[in-house]
């Protein structure tokens, strides 16, 4: 294993391991080996931070960040690594063993470019290296992005909204999931998809697709006075080239940045060009949740069975109708309801509905630890686990979606 600290005549560490203790992670050592050769390093954390500011740290391209479950109590220092070797332009690439969800967002949220779990599944850091080392296609990105929505000028789409009106009710997961489903219906003649995460400050669809973010999407967002259709497509992501993304900006900024008029160009210029655009809400209501309310289609209210969603729905009932705004446009959808045998919690289910004064019309299977695999390598609940009751009844729900629009379309 080659040193951090290369002499003179020696070739030059294009990459290093950062860990507590690098040897926890034999197999990251059998992967480096055979992906790097001998221009690799290791370092510890505080370590790390020293390095950067060397003149041997010009030369490395990445670093492979590695964590478990006792490193959870430093994301502070984890999240400064990633930092300052973002700021110097090395590419970091997280690989954690039994980390939580909430850790590795919040370090992928501080810009690491790529996961991969621990023990690492064979080939898959050398994939990721791969991965780094593409040149992201701004400006084909760009060009595909606006001549699809050059292709789809002259459409009115429909407005879908997801609002997790608590902590945890799987907001995210129906947003991304009901868009890629979407935007699989139909084979060759499947409808444009364009997902938009308004979540500005812990917005995660990027997470859960495994998409980078983008400074064109703050620009964009920050002077829709002057956005375009070239301006629009360059701030959008391709996912599979099937379905578009506005992911959240790379930094987190205030809710009221955007003004409702902010948010009624980005809605009509995503209706314009796909036929279905869905919402990923933040959870606090804001001046432009309005605007978002009268344009929807659907609006789905997520929640749980349990108090603190009833307690939340009964206050934005109460908030909407005190404004007197269209509070019977929420479809109020119950994740992790009960199934069909457990009689106790449907009668809950029913009990809580009656007590709230709403009507429970969509509950979702609680979909166990896949939806959460899934989410953490970037990929839909039909390609990490298609059979998944909860993927099920998400493809169930597009499907009626779908069908439903093709109604209206043709009675209009």
């Amino acid at each position: 294993m080659s040193s951090a600290m290369p002499q003179p005549e020696t070739m030059p560490i294009l990459a290093c391991t950062v860990s507590r203790d690098v040897q926890n992670f034999d197999l990251l050592i059998e992967d480096m080996e055979a992906a790097m050769g001998e221009s690799w390093g290791d370092l510890g954390f505080a370590e790390a931070l020293a390095f950067f500011g060397q003149p041997e740290s010009d030369s490395l391209e990445f670093i492979a960040l590695a964590i478990d479950a006792d490193d959870e109590d430093n994301l502070v220092l984890m999240g400064e690594i990633i930092t300052q070797a973002k700021t110097r332009g090395i590419k970091v690439i997280l690989i954690a063993e039994d980390v939580t969800p909430a850790s590795l967002h919040q370090l992928l949220r501080k810009g690491a470019d790529e996961f991969v779990p621990y023990p690492l599944p064979e080939r898959e850091l050398q994939s990721a290296i791969d991965r780094l080392n593409k040149p992201e296609p701004e400006q084909t990105q760009a060009h595909h992005n606006t001549a699809h929505l050059n292709k789809g000028a002259a459409r009115e789409g429909a407005l879908i909204v997801v609002h997790g009106l608590a902590g945890g009710t799987g907001s995210t997961t129906l947003a991304v999931n009901l868009a890629w489903e979407l935007a699989n219906i139909g084979g060759e003649d499947a409808p444009s998809v364009c997902l938009l995460d308004l979540d500005l400050q812990y917005g995660s669809v990027s997470t859960y697709l495994d998409l980078p973010r983008r400074e064109a999407v703050f620009e964009m967002l920050s002077e829709t006075e002057s956005m375009d259709e070239e301006v629009f497509g360059q701030a959008l992501l391709s996912f599979e080239d099937k379905l578009q993304v506005l992911t959240a900006p790379s930094d987190m900024v205030p809710l009221d940045i955007l003004t409702p008029e902010d948010i009624q160009r980005v809605i009509e210029m995503a209706r314009a060009h796909f036929d279905y655009v869905i919402v990923d809400m933040p959870k606090t209501l804001v001046q432009w949740s309005e605007t978002i309310l009268q344009a929807a289609h659907v609006y789905f209210a997520m929640i749980e069975l349990d108090m603190r969603s009833a307690q939340n729905a009964l206050r934005m009932k109460r908030a909407l109708q005190s404004e007197d705004l269209p509070f019977n446009k929420l479809r109020f959808a119950l994740n992790k309801a009960p199934k069909f045998t457990d009689l106790s919690g449907k009668s809950r289910v029913k009990r809580m509905g009656e007590s709230l004064g709403i009507s429970i019309d969509l509950q979702l299977p609680d979909g166990g630890k896949q939806v959460t695999q899934g989410a953490d390598h970037g990929l839909p609940l039909a390609t990490s686990a298609p059979k998944n009751p909860l993927r099920r009844e998400i493809a169930k729900l597009a499907q009626s979606l779908h069908e439903l629009g093709r109604s209206d379309a043709k009675a209009a």
